[in-house]
């Protein structure tokens, strides 16, 4: 092979490092002008912007010497700089020429993905791999934009064709060409199904793959399976994944560091913080890098902890000094960590206003890097902050240019403004730029409506709102009746009778006190409040509840039982219910263990958890709940200014102002009805109380709470502790007035919200939710089975079905008291009927095909052996040969193993 072809086969491989080393040795001994693209195009892959920048300067000035492949070589370059234009016109020139060229049309195919002409992309991409399907890097975003479309049998074809290509060619490639392609491929798979809503499935494969393949590398397709589910507004699914991994591998930092992602991600700082300790803790006692880690434990900490962030920026630094070149850490490895800290310590400098000291350190780094994309956006939001706005946008400009996106994310992240009007006008101006974002950053819109309500321009203020409100819609996937149904199966589900009929469920701890409400109802001052208290250790918005539900909901879907939450609380036992609450304690002391390990009591305060009372007290009845309420108008008005940003966990509402009146009419009723379930237990706090009578309101807590009056808890803007939420730069100040009966300045504009609040509430009818006359049927049936008690186990899984004749399990494990029992023909309708509702369970497929062999049938297991062979291959994704489909998934059916998942 000539040796510039096998340098592009690198650039096939996706080995940059390799081809960085060998072009670079090329081209110094040869001086050969049409290998330099390729030089450039690993300099700008591997982050070496600078660099890559040069070599284009050099090669332009004698680019009628480049040949083609050279020439789309180079378009490649301009495509990685964001140099959409250049490369354009590079490639569509050579395409007029060149029309069957399979490269160039590759690249011409992401360029027409660049500029948002996806049709013309996937028509170039189809053709690229039929011309060179060996050429594995063409499948991937050929996969991707059918899945953008929708068009999920193509896109499963698609990766088939990508797969089988890997295999027929996995003894050419290079090992970690493999392992690359098949993570890729992989996590493609993973894609399709979370797309598709196929979770089980996912799941499924999911936990065979454990069984495969080593730890790091399972850990890596978790992650990559709860990115995905984030991705499509599934947060709650993701931690639950996450949290499920790390049962079997505690001590995992990859799983670890994606559930710190996740909880920051959402606004729950402290426990980012905490479980960032714990990753460090533990790459200390592996021996692993840590300089990272110190990194984004300053990042989390810096809004909320200032002087815990400048700890972490100034260990970040001196650990990545400390560095050497190894096997494991590249040089350019070590220099990204160096700036990294650095700039971490320099953010810390600019929050707390040393702007001189922050302005030297950033200076500094994009001296040594003018690239470095993070010293960007921190200067840049800096000179935001000063009034200097000109400076600000010229530096958001350069970010531009070197990744769009976070160039406008610079904006939209710009706290603070000036107050003059031109400055404004001109902001306003940048607002209203199209962008990757769409037609208006939305962000930018709404913190130019704070500027404008604080010059008491009410008018534009809320123009704005609407403005950037309905810009953000067109993101939502929100429903607002699909709300008022949860609401009301919620009801349906926590009604009186299920107390009376489950005395024994749940644990007596007096640990969790959950604060809730509305959002922007209060709950995060008094919170505050509360922490300040010796004995009461704030958590700041936990997702221990929500993802104790999606572990419900998970189990639900493994045992094909169609139910989900909240209809399945009633078939928790008392081992079980107990089970879960310990391990919900368990989490709420490990959070409160590094801060204040004296704490008795610890605040959740997770807005939302309004909707989940009825659990909280099925699982900890001895557990204090406070309701903050606010004026309706005024929590309206809230929620319809502030910024969310991530646009999930419930917060869909707040873009519309019906919406935001139907989702209080469902709060309204939601704590009406708890109100009734559980008479006096629910403490109801007023903000306008709190702001009005601060002492006698917190009084008023700490007494329900059971803890003597300490006086410092009036004093909690002065307290040295995080702050979570939206609600920040709030609380850091003394209490005012100001905020409240604010929605009088815009009682013109409310018509949306009284009629959304006014209107009648109907649900869709619930006719099919199950009312089972005790719990736990179906494991005490597994238990009976494996003690051999088969009358036992037939007699328990026959009221499972008489209650839930879908049940997929319960007709698993009857099929299987009938096979123990030599019933084996009237076991075959259950196996069939069990498969039909989970056929994702492998095991259940081959007892089956065995119960066909026994009974003579084997056209039939041979059909259905050939079914199960052409879904794993699809399973195994590539050269698993390993493969082994005789996992026990019988150990997941036991009430005991469910106690261990939601642990």
């Amino acid at each position: 092979m000539p040796f510039k072809k096998s340098l592009r086969h690198l650039v096939d491989l996706q080995q940059f490092d390799e081809l960085k080393n060998q072009a670079l040795n090329y081209v110094l001994e040869t001086h050969d002008l049409n290998a330099q693209p390729l030089l450039a195009l690993a300099y700008a892959h591997l982050g070496e912007r600078a660099k890559a920048l040069d070599i284009v300067i050099q090669v332009k000035a004698q680019f009628k010497q480049l040949d083609l492949e050279a020439r789309i070589d180079l378009a490649a370059v301009h495509c990685l700089l964001h140099q959409l234009e250049q490369a354009l016109n590079l490639l569509e020139s050579d395409y007029a020429q060149a029309p069957l060229q399979p490269l160039l049309i590759a690249r011409l195919a992401w360029c027409r993905m660049a500029q948002g002409r996806l049709d013309d992309a996937r028509q170039l991409y189809r053709q690229a791999a039929q011309l060179a399907p060996q050429r594995l890097p063409v499948w991937s975003p050929l996969c991707r934009l059918y899945l953008e479309l929708q068009d999920y049998e193509s896109a499963q074809h698609a990766l088939h064709s990508a797969i089988g290509q890997l295999e027929a060619l996995h003894q050419q490639l290079p090992e970690l060409a493999v392992k690359q392609f098949t993570a890729q491929f992989r996590s493609l798979q993973l894609e399709l199904w979370v797309a598709q809503e196929q979770l089980a499935d996912a799941e499924q494969w999911l936990e065979t793959r454990r069984h495969n393949v080593s730890e790091d590398e399972w850990a890596n397709l978790v992650v990559s399976y709860a990115s995905l589910l984030a991705g499509h507004d599934k947060h709650s699914a993701a931690d639950e994944a996450l949290r499920t991994a790390l049962k079997h591998y505690a001590n995992n930092l990859g799983l670890l560091s994606q559930l710190a992602e996740l909880a920051q991600m959402q606004g729950r700082t402290q426990q980012s913080i905490q479980l960032l300790r714990r990753a460090i803790r533990l790459a200390k006692e592996q021996n692993k890098p840590e300089a990272g880690l110190w990194v984004r434990l300053s990042s989390t900490s810096l809004q909320h902890a200032p002087q815990q962030a400048r700890l972490a920026a100034e260990k970040a630094i001196e650990l990545s000094k400390a560095l050497e070149v190894s096997e494991h850490c590249s040089e350019i490895m070590i220099r990204q960590l160096r700036q990294q800290g650095q700039n971490a310590l320099a953010q810390v400098e600019s929050h707390e206003q040393h702007f001189e000291l922050a302005e030297q350190l950033f200076t500094d780094l994009l001296n040594d890097n003018p690239y470095f994309v993070p010293a960007l956006q921190g200067l840049g939001q800096q000179q935001m902050q000063r009034g200097n706005i000109d400076e600000a946008v010229a530096l958001f400009e350069r970010i531009k240019q070197i990744d769009p996106a976070k160039g406008y994310a610079s904006l939209i992240n710009a706290r603070h403004f000036p107050d003059d009007e031109a400055s404004l006008k001109r902001i306003e101006q940048a607002a209203r730029q199209p962008s990757l974002e769409g037609s208006v950053r939305a962000g930018l819109l709404l913190q130019l409506a704070a500027s404008r309500e604080k010059r008491k321009d009410y008018e534009q203020a809320f123009a704005l709102a609407v403005e950037a409100n309905n810009a953000n819609k067109g993101l939502l996937k929100y429903d607002p009746l699909a709300h008022r149904n949860s609401c009301a199966r919620i009801r349906y589900a926590f009604s009186r009778s299920l107390y009376e009929h489950r005395p024994d469920c749940g644990i007596d701890s007096t640990l969790p006190v959950y604060v809730l409400g509305m959002p922007r109802s209060g709950t995060t001052l008094v919170e505050q409040i509360l922490a300040g208290h010796s004995e009461i250790f704030g958590a700041g918005e936990l997702g221990i509840i929500p993802s104790r539900i999606q572990g419900l909901n998970r189990w639900e879907r493994h045992v094909g039982s169609g139910r989900r939450y909240p209809d399945c609380v009633d078939d928790l036992s008392p081992y079980v219910s107990a089970g879960i609450a310990n391990g919900i304690i368990a989490e709420l002391q490990e959070l409160a263990a590094d801060d204040k390990p004296q704490a008795k009591h610890v605040v959740d305060k997770l807005p939302h958890n309004f909707e989940n009372i009825g659990l909280i007290k099925f699982l900890l009845p001895q557990a204090k709940i406070i309701s903050v309420r606010r004026d309706p108008r005024d929590i309206a008005l809230s929620n319809y200014f502030t910024d969310y940003q991530a646009k999930h966990g419930g917060m869909g509402f707040a873009y519309d102002m019906s919406w935001i009146g139907e989702q209080l009419a469902d709060h309204n009723m939601l704590m009406h009805h708890w109100g009734q379930v559980f008479p006096g237990e629910i403490l109801e706090i007023n903000y306008e109380d709190v702001v009005n009578d601060l002492e006698g309101s917190a009084r008023k807590m700490l007494a329900y709470i059971g803890v003597e009056w300490e006086p410092q808890v009036v004093a909690f803007n002065d307290l040295k502790r995080p702050v979570k939420t939206a609600s920040v730069w709030q609380v850091r100040q003394a209490i005012y007035t100001t905020s409240t009966a604010k929605w009088k300045r815009y009682q013109q504009h409310l018509a949306p919200l009284t009629q959304g609040t006014n209107k009648a509430i109907r649900p869709d009818p619930i006719n099919d939710m199950l009312s089972l006359p005790e719990p736990g049927l179906f494991s005490l049936g597994v238990d009976l089975y494996r003690q051999k008690d088969l009358d036992g186990a037939e007699l328990n899984f026959k009221k499972v079905l008489h209650h839930n004749p879908q049940h997929g399990a319960a007709h698993y494990m009857l099929a299987l008291v009938y096979c123990s029992k030599g019933y084996v023909a009237d076991s075959i309708p259950l196996f069939e009927h069990a498969l039909q509702r989970c056929p994702w369970q492998q095991e259940w497929r081959d007892k089956l095909i065995e119960a066909y062999k026994l009974m003579g049938e084997d056209h039939k297991a041979a059909d259905l052996q050939a079914k199960a062979q052409t879904k794993t291959k699809t399973n195994t994704m590539t050269h698993d040969h390993d493969f082994d489909e005789t996992a026990e998934p019988l150990a997941l059916l036991t009430s005991s193993a469910f106690v261990r998942e939601q642990e």
